[in-house]
């Protein structure tokens, strides 16, 4: 069993936004209309899905046990949201995220210019909030998105996520729906391409190779985000399910088990309005966060932000 098996390590900080807290803007700006769904959607049959793994690695996250679920049919994208699709949302709704109207979000240290004041998070020290860093700057106030148009979007909120559904005609996917969907008919899959390990020589998707958090030898050719699709396909046609961002998903997180270790940890997420996230990160790595896996699974408030977390949409029927 794996370090991160043993001893569980958080991938998406979740940190309290401290001071005034704004009012959380849910709906677009009145008269800004809705964009139709993209026309590369794909279709997914709905019937029976499993979700979870009755064999978990990191029982703590709530990987287990398997669960059946009956799902209607829907249509996915096969790539997350980009920068350049989420542009069109602010331009046409003048929506602000929760990044901007808070003030700062959280940027992982090696792409924090030098000489910015930050502060770091205690349980991850690469994490570095970075005033003035959003899905426009995101890396702080002298960053931009020159060149990753067609990468996903990062520092968007679970709040964030569902407003931008709501303008697109979509909706953000259940665990099960997510699931059903990486998998692709297999319904052992550990990977969305399988059952092949991803190694530092042979990535296979968009994580860490090398010693996290300090030595990357980017033998996958990125550092951060890649493009929404980069690398392999699954079988159904979509992009990485595995590693590059974080997706959110419109579950509240909950762990699935009788134990009081459980209901404490559930009655926490609930007062913090914690929510569900999938597939994992360009930071992921064995060592560290094997939460690249189809059945993994992590959590962060609805309005926390950082540099790994993204979205991707569902449409129904």
């Amino acid at each position: 069993m794996s370090e991160c098996a043993e001893s569980p390590k958080r991938c998406c900080p979740s940190v309290s936004r401290s001071g005034t807290v704004p009012a959380a803007q849910t709906a677009v700006a009145a008269g800004s209309g809705t964009e139709g769904p993209p026309a590369r959607l794909i279709s997914i049959k709905g019937g029976i899905a499993v979700t979870g793994t009755n064999t978990p690695l990191l029982r703590e996250d709530g990987e287990g046990p398997a669960r059946t679920h009956r799902l209607r049919p829907y249509r996915i994208d096969p790539h997350a949201v980009t920068n350049a699709w989420f542009n069109r949302f602010i331009e046409a709704t003048g929506y602000r995220t929760d990044a901007e109207r808070f003030g700062w979000s959280l940027v992982f240290y090696a792409f924090v210019p030098e000489g910015t004041e930050v502060q770091s998070v205690v349980e991850t020290p690469w994490w570095l909030k970075v005033q003035g860093a959003d899905w426009a700057h995101p890396s702080g106030p002298q960053s931009s998105l020159d060149g990753l148009e067609d990468h996903p979007v990062t520092h968007v909120s679970w709040r964030d996520a569902t407003a931008f559904a709501e303008w697109a005609g979509g909706r953000l996917p259940t665990e099960a729906e997510w699931e059903h969907a990486a998998r692709a008919g297999r319904q052992n899959a550990i990977f969305p391409w399988g059952e092949t390990e991803p190694t530092d020589e042979a990535p296979l998707c968009n994580i860490w190779q090398g010693r996290f958090p300090h030595d990357n030898t980017l033998a996958d050719g990125y550092f951060a985000t890649a493009p929404v699709d980069s690398f392999a396909p699954n079988a159904n046609g979509l992009y990485n399910m595995a590693g590059n961002v974080w997706e959110w998903c419109a579950d509240a997180f909950r762990i699935r088990s009788v134990g009081g270790r459980a209901r404490h940890a559930n009655r926490a997420a609930a007062a913090q309005g914690m929510k569900l996230l999938k597939g994992g990160s360009y930071l992921c790595h064995k060592s560290y966060c094997y939460r690249y896996r189809i059945a993994a699974r992590t959590s962060a408030s609805a309005d926390s932000s950082t540099g790994h977390m993204g979205f991707r949409l569902v449409f129904d029927g």
